[in-house]
């Protein structure tokens, strides 16, 4: 395979050109991606050929390869290193409470500081220490598309912001809440990053304290939002939309919240990744009437 070699920075800006061969996916190696050049088009060099790829699934967030599940053995991580040439290769063994603190363990080259672009979005973050949700990429489109310009957003767990910056793209007025220190100093970098700053009110606290006035809708990524859905009721009128995340369905339990507190609603409920055997992340989308 023919290519050139570009900063990875660059790699989006150039998918357009009449030189790239979009029938391939370029290769990435560090902070360098290797773009597959049309025939005809001069390059920078040529690639082998790719034995396909038969071990585990992983995530790439920025240059870093993330693995979840069992420990992966030696053969596993070599056959990785080989076939993506992530800069480091990260095992997520757990996350650990309200504060989605991650448990990891470097298994080869190096881990720190990564900016990962999704969505046009770029995002710094140092995946050994705060949570990355990758999978909720689909989840975090459909955000951007349903929120209306001007809403009030209460975004109750930001993290680094994958849900704030793109309501603020959208034209959201956004108050970003996130508990964890080191989650919240990205989610601030982050803000900046995107020229977001005028859009977003971010404050490091605990949402139950934090919540003020009311808001057109809400945005509870936690599996435990659940539980803390009569605290962003006090902040409801008719009319909010309330976007519940929890780990399986929890429609039934949240229609009993809401008649409690004095509201009628419609609960419509969607998946947005498998969590493990049988189990579902769930997102309830929920109208106050």
């Amino acid at each position: 395979m023919n290519t050139r070699i570009i900063p990875l920075e660059e790699l989006e800006s150039v998918q357009s050109r009449d030189w790239v061969d979009n029938t391939r996916r370029p290769f990435i190696c560090g902070e360098k991606a290797y773009v597959p050049v049309s025939e005809g088009h001069p390059f920078d060099c040529s690639l082998p050929p790719r034995r396909p790829y038969r071990g585990r699934g992983y995530q790439m967030i920025g240059p870093i390869a993330v693995v979840h599940g069992e420990r992966p053995g030696g053969e596993e991580v070599a056959e990785l290193v080989r076939w993506r040439r992530p800069r480091g290769v990260l095992w997520l063994k757990s996350v650990h409470g309200v504060t989605r603190t991650p448990n990891t363990e470097l298994l080869a080259g190096s881990c720190g500081e990564v900016i990962h672009r999704e969505n046009g979005i770029s995002f710094r973050l140092d995946p050994s220490r705060v949570m990355f949700a990758q999978g909720n990429r689909e989840e975090k489109t459909r955000m951007q598309g349903i929120i209306l310009k001007g809403e009030r957003v209460a975004d109750m767990y930001a993290g680094i912001g994958y849900f704030s910056i793109p309501a603020a793209l959208a034209g959201a007025r956004v108050h970003a809440m996130e508990i964890n220190p080191v989650a919240y100093s990205y989610l601030e970098q982050n803000i900046a990053g995107n020229g977001v700053e005028s859009c977003v009110l971010a404050e490091c606290g605990d949402c139950q304290r934090l919540l003020s006035g009311t808001y057109d809708r809400f945005i509870m990524g936690h599996f435990e939002s659940p539980a803390m859905l009569s605290v962003a009721l006090e902040h409801a009128i008719p009319g909010s939309v309330l976007h519940v995340h929890s780990s399986g369905k929890s429609a039934p339990d949240i229609a009993d919240r809401i008649i409690d507190a004095g509201f009628g609603s419609s609960v419509r409920c969607r998946r947005v990744k498998k969590t493990g055997p049988g189990q579902w992340h769930h997102v309830q989308d929920v109208t106050l009437s």
